[in-house]
Parts: structure tokens; sequence; C-alpha cells
């Protein structure tokens, strides 16, 4: 592709996006991106960008005045912030990936955008060929169900490409990926293992309160002490940053064999947690 035909002001609404640039080598393209972007890519920091609105709120008139030519965001979000993006007038690019397939795809298509798609494709086979590196691993050991949450109120199971991670690192997914589910059907699961990623949370989950406030306290996992915290933009951030998803959830689901990771928080009783964050 020419390189007068990429775009040269890029405003990126969605971390994922600005992971995605910074992993194919082109951040210097990023002009204007969210707050929450620096939170998974410190770089953005170093220099002075526009901070503009995210997926879920954004704003026509902030968007011209960074005049892009282009805009990436998530897609489908608040119908109100993609009629915004569209009132801008900008080119467009909405992501809606679900699985790790969608991701990969993502990625080839933001890569191939700025003119580098063949930087894109050794991202994506990167991520491809850790994720097998974990597989192979685990590969004939017990699989332990696992109960993993994006969000707490109401009761949501994290998303498919979680589903596929989880699984991938040795565990048994449990629920349906992406949808709302009650407490009382998790605890009639039984979980051996329960993780906590909520969106916009960080690392902040209060294990030993949901724990408690949901009747937790008798599922295996609560009195195993195996209940975790795992960072949201580690699980939530559908782009390169999964792997270190990825590393958690195997600590999470076979610490014998795995050493420990940053970002993932273990509880230590259902009534009182101890912060585990050591370095891999």
């Amino acid at each position: 592709m020419p390189s007068s035909h990429t775009p040269r002001r890029i405003a990126s609404l969605q971390p994922s996006a600005t992971v995605i640039l910074a992993a194919v080598g082109e951040l210097d393209r990023l002009i204007a991106c969210t707050k929450y972007c620096a939170d998974v890519v410190p770089e953005v920091a170093a220099h002075p960008r526009i901070t503009l609105a995210d997926s879920w709120t954004a704003n026509a008139e902030q968007i011209i005045s960074a005049k892009p030519d282009l805009v990436i965001a998530a897609v489908p979000y608040q119908e109100k912030a993609v009629i915004e993006i569209l009132k801008s007038g900008a080119r467009f690019l909405g992501l809606a990936p679900k699985t790790l397939a969608d991701i990969y795809q993502d990625i080839a298509i933001i890569a191939g955008s700025v003119g580098a798609s063949t930087r894109g494709e050794e991202v994506i086979v990167g991520m491809q060929q850790g994720i097998e590196m974990i597989r192979a691993r685990v590969a004939g050991l017990a699989r332990p169900k696992v109960f993993c949450e994006e969000w707490g109120k109401p009761l949501i199971a994290s998303q498919a490409w979680v589903a596929e991670l989880v699984e991938a690192s040795g565990g048994e997914f449990l629920g349906a990926p992406g949808r709302q589910i009650s407490v009382e059907e998790v605890a009639q699961m039984d979980p051996d293992i329960l993780i906590a990623a909520w969106c916009g949370a960080g690392d902040r989950v209060p294990l030993e309160k949901i724990v408690a406030d949901r009747n937790w306290q008798e599922t295996r996992a609560a009195r195993t002490s195996r209940v975790y915290c795992i960072r949201d933009e580690h699980l939530n951030t559908p782009a390169p940053t999964l792997l270190r998803g990825l590393e958690a959830l195997a600590v999470a689901i076979h610490p014998d064999l795995f050493a420990g990771t940053e970002g993932i928080r273990q509880i230590t009783s259902a009534l009182s947690s101890t912060a585990v964050n050591l370095l891999f």
C-alpha cells in the first residue's frame, strides 16, 4: 500500500487498537486516544496526545478538533457514541471481536491500514505461538472447572476469547461467555477456581467481599483459597496484551507448573485476602 494512502493521524477510542498500533511499530501515527490507553501502552504518556472520550461516550466535536484521518473504535456499544463518531466525518474502523480469530483479524486489518501487514502477521504468529506453548505444557493434565467473570453487578461471564484462553491454560470454562448468570447458578456449578477480571477495575476487585456477599464460601474454590483477581487490562483488552492474561490464567489453573506472574492477586481465605504479585 503506498504510504500516501495510509492514515497519518489516527484517533483511537479503544485501548486494544492502541496496543495493536504499538505492537506493529506504528504508534507515531496516534495523535489522539483515551485516558485508558496509557494503562496498556505506557509509551502513550511519553508524547503529548489529545485525550478523547472512549467508544462508550464518543464526542463528535472532540474528534473533529483532533483532525484525524482515521478513527478506530469498538462497536456495538452505545448507539449514540457510534452516531457521534459518524457525525465527525472521519473515516471509521469499528471493531467487535468475540473470539481469538476475530482478534487476529483485527490485528491484520489495523496493520494493513497503516502499511505494516508483514509486522501484523508476525504479531499474530507470536500470539498463536505463545498460546500453543502453554497449551502443550498442560496437555494431558486434569482440567479444573473455572468461572471467570468480567463484571460483578450484574454478574457476567468473561468473553469468548477468555474462554479460549482458559481452555488453552488447562481449565474448563464454566457458563456461557459474555452472558449474564446468577450467583446461584455459579454456586451450583461449584467451580474449582474463581477468577474476577472486572472491566475498568484494574486489579481492585474486592475478592473477599464478593465471596461473602454471594454466599460462595462453600464453593470448592473458596474452601481451597483458589479465588483470584486478574488485571482487567490483561484479559479484557483484545490485543497482544492477552498473552499476559494467559500467563496469569496458567498460574491460577496450574500453580504447580507455572511460576508467579504480575497482574494476579489471590485470596487467602473466604474472609480476608492477601495480594500475590510475583514477577514472572
